[in-house]
């Protein structure tokens, strides 16, 4: 008999944070996916990122649409809103969420069968209308629930399980967050938590539309040799353009990385991204350059990772359309019907 359930009661000497919960009270139930899958190494630094800043878990609203990686949002935060949407709908539904209540933090996940296909166009319109959101795709190259064909992110002459060839071009996420005004666009590894961490928590302190594509290996059907999404092939191509830490005001998160040049980007909330550069001349603020660097890798095979771009100065969708503060749940009925002179008025300025 196989049990689901973990145990309520927590080990009394366990590490609480600022807000006084344990990384425990950040997990969600026991993952159904396959043993080694790398989705749920991003699960894990989502825990580990919202524990280390300290966030409280009812402040989090995560939303995803249907595969295996929007299966994923059970099995972290458990005590955190949540919405299952349907097939490539996560980022309007997220959108609507977001104008009723900017208050929450949200966090939409999706896979590349969820964004890059069926859900193209919701991912394009979030991203340039820069809804303050910080959207994971968990890209594995193929579709899991339905036996491992091709997704529109597999390379062009990726090999399947199975021995078939890619002919496809593949959907560039990257370089279309990019292209589309995404104000904070990153690309990692499942298998690098050093990197991925800070990179999530870079992207929950930044105040715009936030994009992370994570490279995710699926074990059990693109993990073979001849795959471009597999552990093997990234370990191998793996093209680092920084290493990334993440310092608030309040306390710095040391690390012993190698003496280099060092670049702070003071994020829109009054956070820090401090990036250590390992590339000369790469300025992680140029979206142009971050557009080329990623084509000039892409045509060498290698995978870069990192933060490619960031805008300090991000702005989000609530400024763009002048909204109120207050959540809609939270007017009442003076503010929704403010009576017919306040409707003569709106009717007068339009004219």
């Amino acid at each position: 008999m196989t049990y689901l359930a973990k145990p309520r009661m927590h080990h009394p000497a366990l590490q609480t944070n600022k807000v006084g919960y344990t990384r425990r009270d950040y997990e969600g139930k026991v993952s159904t996916l396959c043993a080694g899958c790398g989705h749920d190494s991003i699960s894990a630094a989502i825990i580990q990122a919202c524990w280390e800043l300290d966030i409280e878990p009812h402040r989090v609203a995560k939303l995803s649409g249907i595969g295996c990686s929007s299966k994923t949002p059970d099995y972290f935060l458990g005590a955190s809103h949540g919405f299952n949407t349907v097939h490539g709908r996560m980022p309007s539904v997220l959108t609507g969420a977001n104008l009723a209540n900017r208050d929450l933090l949200y966090l939409g996940v999706s896979g590349d069968g969820d964004s890059a296909s069926i859900g193209l166009g919701q991912f394009a319109h979030a991203m340039r209308r820069g809804v303050n959101m910080v959207y994971i795709v968990e890209n594995n190259g193929v579709y899991g629930l339905t036996k491992g064909q091709f997704s529109a992110t597999a390379d062009r002459g990726s090999k399947s399980k199975k021995g078939a060839i890619n002919r496809d071009s593949p959907v560039d996420l990257i370089g279309m967050a990019l292209q589309l005004g995404a104000t904070y666009v990153a690309r990692s590894f499942s298998g690098d938590k050093a990197q991925l961490v800070p990179l999530i928590k870079g992207a929950i302190g930044h105040g715009g539309a936030a994009f992370i594509d994570v490279i995710s290996p699926c074990v059990a059907f693109n993990n073979h040799a001849g795959s471009t999404k597999s552990y093997d092939y990234v370990r191998e191509h793996n093209e680092a353009v920084n290493r990334i830490d993440f310092i608030t005001p309040r306390n710095e998160i040391t690390t012993d990385y190698a003496p280099g040049e060092v670049v702070e980007v003071l994020q829109h909330d009054g956070l820090t991204l401090r990036l250590r550069k390992l590339h000369e001349g790469y300025d992680p603020t140029d979206r142009l350059a971050a557009m080329n660097h990623v084509q000039i890798h892409q045509a060498r095979g290698e995978v870069v990772t990192g933060l490619l771009y960031v805008d300090p100065d991000a702005s989000d969708l609530h400024a763009a359309l002048n909204t109120g503060a207050a959540p809609l749940n939270a007017l009442g009925r003076e503010d929704l019907c403010p009576g017919a002179q306040a409707l003569a008025g709106l009717n007068a300025a339009l004219r």
